[in-house]
This record gives structure tokens, C-alpha cells and sequence, in this order.
């Protein structure tokens, strides 16, 4: 009885248009004045997080008035060079926080607190909390203007709502906001999994999806040869009058009418943004293949987005009858797109699976992996599904390298949590040596670039990610670019730091001993542009750069504005 009522409240659940009862209904509006577009939604996929909010568009242009979506006050303003780049939280009476990103510029009064603090603390990136009586606002007071600092491509503002309680971020969508929305989620692909054995062992099977009218099926029933399964699957959403195509909200199997698994993203913690990485198909994506999203989740992410009502939402054939299935997408107004189709368990169709021989990476364990010359070691929730450990060395130490190439598992296999490299060097060093060694990974195209500690004879230090590792002595300090020594028809100082491992870890300039604040937009450039701390005359400019290894470059010129 219990089991039947724990089934028809996730049916029902899945049936509710917007599931929205509990949020407020039209209470905040639009943070911009122009028509309600956007370019991406809540719980579209990127790199390593779910999106966490909504892309306004802004008619590709900067600088437009962001005005405050309901009363509240200032809580919060952050100053990075990626992530939001200037951004505003405000706190709202009724329990949510709204945020507003990629702004080119705070009104006045905040600007000029910003600054002072900036300049107290010494540091242009930047967290600054306040109390109500601060920077109080009222519904459609102007806070800013937009841009697209941080990690942005292009002119839009960010807007978040958030549980002011517990941080986590909620689907906006859910909230009403003049967007007109009758349009079901288009549903492109539909992918098999036999979880008798690991996802990451597998290529998906993908099965022909055939739309007749609003339901999507199949040419023929389809036959399995595992008694396990669980689906994928690939699909987009777009707004009324808009081609741009969009994240979905969720997705739910239903066997015997019964809902198996199903996922739904509308609440969800920046400290479980990462997870999409087991939501997603990661490995066949990183080899090229397009997303797919998993409506069962992997054994090392079941606490996240899904709902299931078995122990790990696997659809279980336990007889060879024939079964209906149903999978619905829905957008977050409700629109739905659906596959209907039957599946039944043939054992003749059954394939010998391979015996998984060797070391193993398991989820939901602490995993350790031990050689003469590399240790890796992982907390319980590094990894999403089981994975044969492969090791492979090439190269060899020489020049500045301090080791071989080690290549650990794939860049194709995500890491959740971070896992700890340990490289045996095959070089003696000198004590001030030992200070300016780093680890190198590659991960796909991408290069991450970390200080090492010693422990015993061993260099340390953890990533998020799998790859290649190689540890290298780093004694060669950045270099910078020399300023013009005449300024007096400069608005502003313009650097460019280099350093062989592309990585700086601080930038810092000086006038006769006065910090300067230089801005660092999207980590390639350091600006300043001249305010009253740089007085005209003639002043000793003085520039220091540090490295991750630690090498330092101070430069001084004399120079005249």
C-alpha cells in the first residue's frame, strides 16, 4: 500500500503544469526595461555546472539600466575576473536573494563604497557583505548597468533567483515573468543503456524516434537483451516566436504506468552545480558525441536532481512480457513532448559481458591507486560510475621535466570531487628548488597548472579532472610589458604579463608606494584608468608579478603623466 501511494505521488507530481504552488506568482519583475528575451534558461548544460539562472538579452548592446526586480537591500556585491564579474545580490522580505551579472557598473553610491574598499583591502577582486540599512532599494530602482564582464561572450545580464536561506538556486521560470511560452520541448534523440555493467564501459544504443503528431515512437517495439536498462535523453526547448534553442526541465520514464526515475531542475546548490556531469553522457560527449541527459542517474550521483521509486531508478524487466513505457519531457510552463513505445527482455538476446579484469575505481568509495612512481587517490565522491584503472608512462625526465608523462584513466571520464596526484621526481633537487616545482595536467584541451608540495620524497597536488600529469621545475619569472614613460595623454596603463606555464597567480602595481587598482576582466589584461591616486608629475611606477611556482618579477620605471 505504502509502495502504491509513494508511486502515485511522483505520478502526480509529474502532472502538475509548472510545479510552481509554492513560489510567488508575478512578485518580481524583468531587472530590464526592454521586451524579455532570452538566451538561455535555467538548467541548460555547460561546462562542469548547470546553468543557474536566466540570459536576458540586451539587444547586443552594453551599458543598458539593470533596475532592482523587487524591494529588498544591497546584500552582497562580488568583483572577479571570470564567474559573474561585477555582480549584485539583493534580498528580497519574502525569503529569495536575485542576482544580477555581468554588469559594467554599480549606481554611484555603490560604485564609490566599492572602490574605498577596493583600495582599503588592496585587492580589485572583491566580496562585500552589507546590512539592510545600507544600500536600500525599491522595486524598478536603477542598480546598475549591464555588460558582460566575468565569464561572459557577450552583452546580457544574468539573473538568478535564490533561497536566501539556503543559497540554492531556483528556477525563475517558476516565478512568472512575461515570457510567452506554448511551445513542447523538441526531443531529437533517445538513447539505451544496459546497466548490468558500467555507463562508462559502453557506447549508447540509440534508438529511432519517429514523431507522429505530439508523440514521438518508435518503428517496432523494442526488444533488450539485458533485464536492467535505463534511458537518455537528448532534447532541446524554445519559447513562443524563438528559434534559440534552450535547456529542458525535466524528464521521467514510466513503465506500466508506473514512473520509474525521473529528473527535474529547479532547486539546485552551486555546491551540486557539478553533478551534471554525471546527469549528462559525459564520456560519449568529450569523444564528440552530442548530449544526451540521463533520466536514471549514474550509482555515484543518485542524490541530485533525480526522484526515483526503486534504490536506483534502473528500469528492472523481470519476465519476458511485453511492457509499455512512456518518457515525458516537460519545459518549466508545463508544454510536453512524449515517447511511447514497448520493451520486452529476449535472454537470447543477451551478449557475454566482458570480465572487468585489474584495479578498479568504484563510486561511492574511497579509491587509491599505487606504483612506484604515481599515486592517485580519490575521496568517495570523485567518481560516478565504476572505471578500470589505466596507468601508461611516456617520455622521460629532462630539461625542466622532473618526471615522465603519467597518463591516469581519460580525460573522457569527469572527476567530481578532487583527486589527489602524487609524482615520485626522477631528479635531485636543492632545497630552493624544491619551492618552485609544479604538476601539469592535461585534460582534453584543456591545461591546468598547480604548485606541488613535497611529502616524502613525492610532489603533491590535486585537480579535478583526469589526464596526463608531469611535474616540471619552474625557476623563470613572468615577464610584463614596459609602460610608456610619458603619460600625460594616457587615460590609462594597460599590462600584460606572460609567464611559460600561462599562469599568474598576482598581479600588483605601485605609484611612489600607492597600490594602483587594476582591473583584471576575464584573466588577460590588467587595466588602470588614472583617478586621483596617480596625481600628475613625474613618479616611480613599480610592477610585481608572481607565478604559480612562485617566481617573482618587480619592474620599476620612472615615469610623467
Amino acid at each position: 500500500m505504502h509502495r502504491r501511494r509513494a508511486y502515485l505521488a511522483l505520478a502526480l507530481l509529474f502532472t502538475l503544469p509548472g510545479f510552481a504552488q509554492n513560489y510567488p506568482q508575478g512578485y518580481f519583475r524583468s531587472p530590464l526595461n526592454i521586451p524579455l528575451q532570452l538566451v538561455a534558461n535555467f538548467g541548460e548544460i555547460r561546462t562542469n555546472h548547470w546553468h543557474m539562472g536566466l540570459d536576458i538579452r540586451t539587444q547586443q548592446r552594453v551599458n543598458l539600466p539593470v533596475f532592482a526586480a523587487a524591494d529588498g537591500y544591497i546584500a552582497r556585491v562580488s568583483v572577479e575576473p571570470g564567474g559573474f564579474g561585477q555582480a549584485i545580490y539583493i534580498n528580497h522580505p519574502n525569503g529569495y536573494t536575485t542576482l544580477y551579472g555581468h554588469l559594467n557598473a554599480f549606481m554611484p553610491a555603490l560604485a564609490q563604497y566599492v572602490k574605498q574598499q577596493q583600495y582599503e583591502r588592496q585587492s580589485w577582486a572583491i566580496n562585500l557583505y552589507f546590512t539592510p540599512q545600507q544600500f536600500p532599494v525599491s522595486k524598478s530602482d536603477q542598480i546598475a548597468l549591464s555588460g558582460s564582464t566575468g565569464a561572459s561572450e557577450g552583452p546580457h545580464v544574468h539573473f538568478e533567483i535564490r533561497d536566501t536561506k539556503t543559497e540554492n538556486c531556483l528556477n525563475p521560470l517558476l516565478f512568472q515573468f512575461p515570457l510567452a511560452d506554448a511551445v513542447a520541448p523538441t526531443l531529437i534523440r533517445l538513447a539505451l543503456y544496459d546497466r548490468n555493467k558500467s555507463t562508462y564501459l559502453q557506447t549508447p544504443q540509440f534508438l529511432t524516434l519517429k514523431k507522429a503528431g505530439s508523440v514521438y515512437t518508435l518503428p517496432a517495439g523494442l526488444k533488450v537483451g539485458s533485464n536492467r536498462i535505463s534511458f537518455a535523453v537528448g532534447a532541446v526547448d524554445r519559447f513562443t516566436g524563438s528559434a534559440n534553442p534552450n535547456g529542458i526541465y525535466s524528464a521521467a520514464t514510466d513503465v506500466d504506468g508506473t514512473t520509474i526515475s525521473a529528473f527535474r531542475l529547479d532547486d539546485i546548490s552551486y555546491n551540486d552545480t557539478r553533478y551534471i556531469n554525471a546527469q549528462i553522457d559525459y564520456p560519449y560527449h568529450a569523444r564528440g558525441g552530442a548530449f544526451v541527459q540521463h533520466i536514471s542517474p549514474l550509482p555515484g550521483a543518485a542524490g541530485v536532481a533525480y526522484t526515483m521509486n526503486n534504490a536506483d531508478g534502473i528500469v528492472e524487466l523481470q519476465d519476458n512480457e511485453i511492457h509499455p513505457v512512456q518518457i515525458e519531457v516537460k519545459d518549466a510552463n508545463g508544454n510536453t513532448s512524449r515517447i511511447q513505445f514497448t520493451v520486452q527482455y529476449d535472454p537470447s538476446l543477451q551478449r557475454t559481458a566482458a570480465v572487468m579484469e585489474g584495479e578498479r575505481f568504484l563510486p561511492n568509495n574511497v579509491n587509491v591507486y599505487e606504483s612506484e612512481d604515481l599515486e592517485v587517490f580519490t575521496t568517495e565522491w570523485s567518481v560516478y560510475d565504476t572505471i578500470p584503472v589505466s596507468h601508461s608512462r611516456s617520455g622521460a625526465a629532462g630539461g625542466a621535466a622532473l618526471s615522465a608523462v603519467h597518463s591516469f584513466l581519460s580525460a573522457a571520464i569527469p572527476a567530481h570531487d578532487s583527486v589527489t596526484i602524487r609524482i615520485r621526481p626522477e631528479v635531485s633537487l636543492s632545497r630552493e628548488q624544491q619551492d618552485h616545482v609544479v604538476i601539469r595536467n592535461l585534460s582534453g584541451t584543456r591545461t591546468f597548472v598547480k604548485k606541488a608540495d613535497w611529502q616524502q620524497g613525492w610532489l603533491s597536488a590535486r585537480f579535478r579532472q583526469f589526464g596526463t600529469y608531469q611535474a616540471f621545475l619552474d625557476e623563470e619569472p613572468p615577464t610584463v610589458n614596459a609602460p610608456p614613460t610619458n603619460l600625460s595623454k594616457a587615460t590609462r596603463l594597460v599590462f600584460t604579463p606572460r609567464d611559460n606555464f600561462n599562469t599568474i597567480r598576482s598581479f600588483r602595481c605601485y605609484v611612489n608606494g600607492q597600490w594602483l587598482r587594476f582591473t583584471n576582466d576575464k584573466g588577460k589584461t590588467w587595466i588602470y584608468s588614472f583617478d586621483e591616486y596617480f596625481p600628475r608629475g613625474s613618479h616611480e611606477l613599480k610592477v610585481v608579478v608572481e607565478d604559480e611556482a612562485g617566481n617573482v618579477l618587480e619592474k620599476s620605471w620612472t615615469v610623467t603623466r
